[in-house]
């Protein structure tokens, strides 16, 4: 099995992004494990370009606090190949490659350029050939499998599509069709506000918010106006709901029977979350701290990784290159 995930250095990591999507990328590491196989991690610079425009500080830091989150979350750079999506230059040739074969209908299907559209707002040429730049990301290492969310199965059609189509103009098996692996989407993560926690809606909760804005936050949580000595129902309370991600079932079994049986404020029950969240990321906070000491190994870690993920990427836009007609670069 080889793994790939790409993740858009954007902003900080949020429990929305660790709980539906990063800890699931990072369980799938083992895939390095089985013979042949292999994970790539990047971090998509390239990508946030279309979004984050004239600030070139803002971009390189954010890439930077990705690259040692996602390391104190638990990637390890000895079993995975994490690097930055511009550190490999064959994935825009290969961009280019793809773009040759594209029809226009598929781009015109894209959610994010069809989205902005509907909504009236600008679309340049970078988000509406942003799906065939993703696909160059994926057949770049013949990945077979993509783990993504429901809403981007989308994105995977689209370069299975181009995958397919691309061999058939060339007659021959030169791109590998990925698969969808989509993400376990059961443990729901809701926003301050109790909407999904994303950060377009303002009410997230990052990873490594520091302990006096994570209080904040935490009591900041929309509850209802019941008072101290009234029972309560903790599920679908926004509290709970968060706690539940962080509690052991023994844990939440405690709390929801304090819900029940009254005498326990939300303040109470917010602190519980603040104990139980700090608790659960204290080894990834010492795992931060201990790579951000050492910039040095962090940007060697980028480096090896873009290494590796060229010497596999240089292999497979060979084979397209011949198969186009142009010189085999190796």
């Amino acid at each position: 099995m080889r793994v790939l995930s790409g993740i858009q250095p954007t902003g900080r990591f949020h429990w929305g992004n660790y709980f539906g999507a990063i800890r699931q990328y990072i369980a799938l590491q083992t895939a390095a494990e089985t013979p042949g196989g292999r994970a790539f991690y990047f971090l998509a610079d390239l990508h946030a370009l279309t979004t984050i425009r004239g600030e070139p500080e803002t971009l390189r830091q954010h890439t930077r606090d990705a690259a040692l989150d996602l390391l104190a979350l638990g990637l390890d750079p000895n079993r995975a190949t994490l690097f930055r999506q511009s550190d490999v230059p064959e994935v825009t040739e290969l961009f280019w490659a793809l773009l040759t074969v594209t029809q226009m209908h598929l781009l015109d299907k894209g959610h994010s350029y069809k989205e902005k559209k509907a909504r009236g707002l600008p679309a340049d040429a970078g988000l509406y050939t942003y799906p065939i730049l993703q696909a160059a990301d994926i057949l770049l290492y013949d990945s077979d499998t993509v783990p993504v969310g429901a809403d981007q199965v989308q994105h995977i059609e689209i370069t299975r599509d181009l995958a397919e189509r691309f061999n058939h103009i060339y007659s021959a098996d030169v791109l590998v069709p990925p698969r969808a692996y989509v993400l376990d989407d059961s443990a729901k993560v809701i926003g301050l506000d109790g909407e999904k926690m994303s950060k377009s809606y303002g009410n997230t909760i990052e990873i490594f918010e520091s302990p006096k804005k994570l209080k904040k936050k935490c009591n900041s949580i929309v509850t209802d106006s019941l008072s101290v000595e009234d029972r309560k129902e903790p599920e679908g309370d926004n509290v709970f709901t968060l706690y539940k991600l962080f509690a052991t079932p023994e844990q939440r079994e405690e709390l929801a029977a304090k819900y029940r049986a009254g005498g326990m404020g939300y303040g109470e029950a917010k602190k519980a979350l603040i104990d139980a969240a700090t608790a659960y990321f204290a080894p990834a906070w010492e795992r931060r701290a201990a790579w951000e000491a050492r910039p040095d190994d962090v940007e060697d870690v980028l480096r090896t990784g873009a290494a590796k993920a060229r010497d596999v990427g240089g292999t497979v836009l060979d084979r397209v290159r011949v198969a186009c007609g142009l010189a085999a670069r190796r």
